[in-house]
This record gives C-alpha cells, structure tokens and sequence, in this order.
C-alpha cells in the first residue's frame, strides 16, 4: 500500500511493523545476524516495491531513507533503544 496524496500512511502500516518485527525477533532467536537479517529484509522489501511501484517511486522512497540515515534520525532511535550505543 502507498501514502495517499496527502502523505498519510495506511492504516494497516502499524500492524505490518508489528508483522516485521515479530519476523526480526524469530532471526535473531534463531542466530540470524543481524546483518544477514537486515539484508534479507531489504532484499524483500525492494522486490515488493519493484512488483507495486515504478522506478521513480522506489527512488523516492529510498531517497527518504537515505535522508533519515544522513539528518541522524536513525541514529537518535537507536541512542534511545535499550543497549543503544551511540556511532559517530
């Protein structure tokens, strides 16, 4: 599913980070790296967006996570998770 014009995410979005998380928590259960995790994830993430979006969208999309790794959004969640350690 995608943003409606507005940019206001699904409804359904919360109960897929739900659905992801738990299949996170299964990999590292199951000594996964969490590179490997990551990665897999990913890999799965673009082919869903490569059968759902044009090219143009999916460089949006990733335009705006790379934005969030570079403006220290990511950085910021992670300082505030439990054994979180901050990286310059």
């Amino acid at each position: 599913m995608q943003l409606d014009p507005q940019g206001v995410a699904p409804d359904d979005l919360s109960h897929a980070g739900s659905v992801v998380d738990k299949a996170i928590e299964y990999m590292l259960e199951q000594n996964i790296a969490p590179i490997s995790a990551a990665s897999a994830l990913l890999g799965g993430s673009l082919g869903l967006l490569a059968r759902t979006m044009d090219d143009r969208s999916i460089a949006g999309v990733l335009r705006n996570a790379l934005a969030s790794v570079e403006s220290g959004e990511l950085r910021e969640m992670r300082d505030h998770l439990p054994g979180g350690d901050a990286h310059p």
